[in-house]
């Protein structure tokens, strides 16, 4: 059991690391050793490892290349991973998915884009981890969805304007195993248009699997007068927990209770200094006609100047009923900026360099059937190719078919392939490189 939680808590370490452990660390090898020597060097790893995951348990921890990509947008598409793209969009999205279920985002990097890094509506059980977001609208806008994770990732400069300009907002999310945890978001200004970082909108988790948001790091807010670090019970919501995150000059506010139930806002760090859009730390103020009651916001550290110059800790004017534990929140004066280190973006050493992908160039001299298919695809040409090549990829960029083209006509089998979305590239030396994406096993459907 005590092995089992620690690889949990080491999820987030890279898996060159995570295979020495498993090869190392098995309970019953490690107590039944005899040599000395032998304990005192898989215990010293150990602590090596937990060294490790404890100095970089917020944000992505990915060093890896990307294969760059064309922005991805799916409709009813399930059992998916998107992974190691580099995606960009100047009029949209990165990646859109709709009506989706089970699919997972990693190691990705998402920006520029002139809307949300990833927007997700009506989906269900959505992980988004180890990923990097830059220069985008909103980093994750998720609505009507449930399942929805975003986890260690890395937000810098969201552009906004209002109503977006979040790291990660949740609108209308639902039911269990929601959470926002171990992220970072950095908006520095004058290069930024950021409004909630955190924005939970008519969200609700369950008394068993309250929304988390846990352990994230957020520094830079403002030039916005109504924007702050982390928003709960927008418009109402219940079952929150906000809890572990450190806030440094996060805008007008810090952390708020803007109305709803079950909200728990507990053992956070909060600091701002003066600037002309700041306010108060952290506020429990009913601002809608939705109900707001059973509210608990304790043992939080708070250091925060308003615009005035003045300290401005806390505000609860009492419309949301008895705040348990208001009382044990404490108001360090020596709480300052250095709560954050000087870097939280990219904090993981390491390269990362973006592999060359195929050229894009959706031509019209070949022809690709049936899309989506099932065991074999046709293609099509009316031109000839020196040294022709089609090459099936999948997802994760790896080359999964490799074929000479062939005179008129060629059939292609895919028997052997996973359901899924695939890019088809068919090049020759007198001819521009064609991609064609495919859909292999009616995943639409």
């Amino acid at each position: 059991m005590l092995i089992t939680q620690l690889k949990i808590k080491l999820l987030f370490i890279n898996t060159r690391i995570l295979s020495i452990l498993n090869k190392l660390i098995e309970t019953d090898k490690i107590f039944k050793m005899k040599n000395i020597t032998e304990k005192i060097i898989v215990f010293t790893g150990m602590f090596l490892l937990l060294f490790q995951a404890f100095g970089y348990g917020q944000g992505s921890t990915y060093t890896g290349s990307y294969t760059p990509s064309a922005p991805i947008s799916w409709n009813g598409i399930s059992n998916q991973t998107i992974s190691k793209l580099q995606i960009t969009n100047p009029s949209g999205h990165c990646i859109s998915l709709t009506n989706c279920s089970n699919i997972t985002i990693q190691y990705c990097s998402l920006g520029p884009a002139k809307n949300e890094g990833v927007n997700l509506s009506n989906c269900t059980n959505i992980t988004i981890i180890n990923c990097t977001f830059s220069k985008i609208e909103t980093g994750l806008y998720a609505c009507l969805s449930s399942g929805i994770s975003f986890t260690n990732n890395d937000v810098q400069n969201v552009q906004g304007p209002y109503p977006k300009g979040q790291m990660c907002q949740f609108d209308k999310v639902s039911g269990a195993g929601n959470s926002i945890s171990y992220n970072v978001a950095e908006n520095v200004s004058g290069q930024s248009n950021p409004e909630d970082c955190i924005s939970l909108y008519m969200t609700n988790g369950t008394a068993a699997s309250p929304v988390q948001v846990n352990n994230n790091w957020i520094r830079g807010g403002g030039p916005s007068n109504s924007g702050g670090g982390i928003m709960t019970g927008d418009d109402g919501g219940s079952y929150i927990s906000v809890q572990n995150n450190i806030l440094v000059n996060p805008g007008q506010y810090g952390i708020a209770v803007a109305s709803g139930t079950n909200i728990n806002v507990s053992n956070n760090k909060i600091y701002s200094a003066s600037f002309p859009f700041s306010n108060v730390g952290l506020y429990v103020w009913n601002e809608y006609a939705t109900p707001c009651s059973s509210i608990t916001c304790m043992n939080n550290q708070i250091n925060f100047y308003s615009k005035y110059g003045t300290i401005n800790n806390t505000y609860s004017p009492g419309n949301c009923g008895t705040v348990t534990g208001w009382s044990t929140n404490t108001y360090p004066t020596t709480l300052n900026a250095s709560i954050l280190p000087s870097r939280i973006i990219s904090r993981v050493s390491g390269t990362t360099t973006a592999v060359v992908a195929p050229t894009i160039d959706l031509g019209t001299e070949f022809k690709v059937y049936p899309n989506p298919a099932s065991d074999h695809i046709t293609i099509e040409s009316s031109s000839e190719l020196n040294n022709g090549k089609v090459i099936v990829y999948n997802i994760k960029g790896q080359r999964i078919i490799e074929q000479a083209v062939l005179p008129g006509n060629m059939d292609i089998d895919t028997r052997a392939l996973a359901k899924g979305v695939y890019l088809l590239k068919i090049s020759g030396s007198n001819h521009k490189t064609e991609d064609k994406k495919i859909i292999i096993g009616n995943a639409l459907k």
